[in-house]
């Protein structure tokens, strides 16, 4: 049964959780339909995966996933709102494909554009999002961060807006041996920059973006680099680094991690390694969010959620931003915000429970179709959802951008690691 929520009343007073890009726009587009909004973030400033934060050993606890050297993989255009345009800023970096720290600054710009710095609370963790099923409200504990004893806070908020993300708990993949294989391993969640693997034998785990791009900067220190990926040809975007470098090889995916410090691979190969790193992506968790099995979180997917943000029986007092793991573009998120917002003030309405369920097991049925798609049929998609969604978020300029998505092949762009490196 779907909460009791009051829809007469147009003004919520809103949790969102996370201040990043996600929780950022959440926020101006909850501000913006006239609801009091509190922001919860867990880190000591805003900017969620583009706070860089040093992390220190492979068993730290950080919320960034980002590396010194990290440059976005879209241009500027696929990384801003509507009406703040990602525009270069004199004495900063203006490449078309920046660093990770000129979004960063960006976000800030944004906080401070719209005065959403103000409803942050910084250094506060959520630790329990629950609900008081008498009321059709929520129970939000959250935790000083900045102590620790970490004295709670609990409050009661109409709504709640998840915009944690979903790049910081690493998945890992099972591999035979990897518990009795006692030498480094790690995620790279964890790293920063290629100085630690001076003169190692490295192993990288996955051919995505993170996997080569990295697999690249090691290969200026390491004595080998080894990049191990799921194909049983050499991918192309690795045929060119692997002709350049002596030192940086191909393999298929590992077989076999022996005791000794051997890596097995599935053709056959092998090598001794110092270092083990999985560049092998995340897993989606909320640990602090209590729906008593109404929403079913697993390391691949979340839900069952209406257009990846409504969760059926508590909408629309619960809602989830920047769920999609392939593409999540800024716009994207800005749309879902100002869907949730407007649908919480009572200008827009959800279909009904059984529109919407239908909706998300089509969607459901898909999902295997979905896994096979490459992300400039993603991106396609994308687009499209502006078209059907176009009133949600002005979109000025949607067909020089759907050219600009053409014109830059974001594949491309991904194979050329050290070409828009070194623009």
């Amino acid at each position: 049964m779907p909460m009791a929520f009051d829809t007469m009343q147009s003004s919520k007073h809103v949790c969102v959780v996370g201040a990043g890009a996600s929780g950022l726009v959440s926020a101006r587009e909850l501000l913006r339909e006239g609801h009091s909004v509190v922001v919860l973030e867990q880190n000591h400033d805003l900017g969620g995966q583009w706070l860089y934060q040093d992390a220190g050993s492979a068993k730290a606890r950080v919320h960034s996933s980002v590396y010194a050297s990290l440059r976005l993989n879209g241009p500027r255009i696929s990384m801003d709102f509507t009406d703040f345009m990602f525009t270069p800023v004199e004495g900063r970096d203006a490449r078309n494909f920046p660093g990770h720290r000129e979004l960063f600054l960006y976000l800030k710009d944004f906080a401070r554009c719209f005065e959403l710095t103000e409803l942050i609370r910084f250094n506060s963790e959520a630790v329990h999002v629950g609900t008081a099923a008498a009321t059709g409200k929520w129970i939000v504990r959250s935790r000083d961060r900045r102590t620790d004893e970490g004295e709670l806070v609990e409050e009661i908020f109409d709504a709640v807006v998840v915009a944690t993300g979903h790049f910081s708990l690493p998945k890992l993949p099972k591999i035979k041996g990897m518990e009795e294989w006692k030498r480094k391993q790690l995620h790279c969640h964890v790293y920063r920059i290629p100085d630690p693997f001076q003169d190692e034998v490295v192993v990288v785990v996955g051919g995505s973006i993170s996997g080569p791009e990295i697999a690249l900067e090691l290969v200026h220190v390491a004595k080998e680099v080894h990049i191990s990926t799921k194909n049983d040809e050499i991918p192309e975007k690795l045929v060119k680094p692997v002709s350049k470098y002596a030192h940086l090889h191909w393999h298929q995916e590992i077989d076999l991690l022996c005791e000794d410090g051997t890596v097995v691979f599935a053709d056959g190969s092998s090598v001794v390694a110092d270092t083990i790193l999985y560049c092998t992506g995340y897993s989606y968790s909320f640990p602090f969010l209590d729906t008593e099995g109404i929403i079913n979180v697993d390391e691949n997917t979340i839900g069952p959620l209406y257009e990846q943000t409504f969760p059926l029986s508590l909408a629309p007092s619960l809602s989830f931003v920047g769920i999609p793991n392939k593409f999540a573009l800024f716009r994207f998120l800005e749309s879902q915000a100002r869907w949730i917002a407007q649908v919480l003030s009572g200008k827009r309405k959800l279909p009904s429970a059984d529109e919407m369920r239908k909706a998300i097991e089509e969607i459901q049925h898909l999902q295997e179709i979905e896994e096979g798609k490459d992300i400039i049929q993603v991106a396609a998609e994308t687009l499209e959802y502006y078209d059907r969604y176009g009133d949600l978020c002005d979109f000025p300029h949607l067909e020089d951008w759907r050219k600009e998505i053409i014109l830059n092949n974001f594949e491309n762009c991904i194979n050329n690691i050290e070409t828009f490196r070194d623009e």
